[in-house]
């Protein structure tokens, strides 16, 4: 009780004043028509302008909800396409349409861990056998390839990642259908080398690069990058940089692809090798 005595002593001035402040300020607000206008259009932009950020913290703060319902709701349209191309009663298709001829189920997975230093890197998910994921499934970022399923247990999946001097890819130049090997490396975790390409081919910086279709690991068309650089090693082919336009360390969710009649073309191409 002494020292509220003490304090309310001390600052009796400033006290009044902000008393007789409020009281002045609350005449003026409601016994003049204009003041109480203008205090309420103030009071309403301090309370929206409250409600904004609010609302902004709310949906920061949901990006990780938002980001999976929009990865899963991805999946499924992916699958619904398929099973409407399943439905397709043509015998034949234009040697062009590479989707028709692809048949592929989609599913959404979530990154759990990654690395992108190591010469040999490999990203774990979260889904495994009992989501139907087996080995050597292609899993991409946003049609951009990221790496193979190399092993699974019940719940979860190990990937090498592009970032893994084991991996290789067969790609080609989209703008005139080149194809060569892509792997990594162990450089940087930006770029990768294409190989195999004829040096009389004409190259730009900028180009993009694709995957062929040729496995039946990964579908046609995925973008794995833009040429970077190119030159001429003394080989018949160039050495060309390219790079990825999958960002390893910014990985979280990822598309994991499978191909059903993976089984059918493997075994056929075997009976000839």
């Amino acid at each position: 009780m002494r020292n509220l005595l003490n304090f309310l002593a001390r600052y009796n001035h400033l006290i009044i004043f902000l008393f007789l402040e409020g009281i002045s300020f609350y005449y003026l607000a409601t016994r003049n028509h204009y003041h109480n206008t203008r205090v309420m259009f103030a009071v309403r932009g301090m309370t929206h302008g409250f409600e904004m950020r609010l609302n902004n913290a709310r949906t920061y703060l949901n990006l990780r909800d938002i980001n999976k319902s929009l990865s899963e709701e991805n999946i499924a349209l992916r699958n619904s396409i398929e099973k409407l191309l399943k439905g397709d009663n043509t015998p034949f298709a234009s040697v062009y349409d590479s989707i028709f001829a692809q048949q592929y189920v989609h599913t959404s997975a979530e990154v759990i861990e990654n690395s992108v230093n190591r010469q040999k890197n490999f990203f774990t998910i979260n889904k495994g056998s009992r989501h139907g994921i087996v080995p050597d499934m292609s899993v991409t970022d946003d049609d951009r390839v990221a790496g193979v399923i190399v092993g699974c247990s019940e719940n979860y999946s190990i990937v090498m990642s592009v970032l893994n001097l084991d991996f290789k890819v067969s790609a080609r130049i989209r703008s005139n259908g080149y194809f060569g090997s892509l792997s990594w490396d162990g450089r940087n975790h930006r770029y990768a080398i294409l190989n195999e390409i004829p040096q009389h081919v004409r190259l730009n910086v900028g180009d993009t690069i694709e995957t062929t279709g040729y496995s039946a690991v990964f579908p046609e068309g995925l973008m794995v990058g833009t040429i970077s650089e190119f030159n001429k090693p003394g080989s018949d082919f160039y050495r060309i940089k390219v790079e990825l336009a999958t960002d390893f360390k910014k990985l979280h969710y990822v598309d994991v692809i499978g191909n059903i009649r993976k089984k059918e073309q493997m075994d056929l191409q075997n009976k000839f090798q």
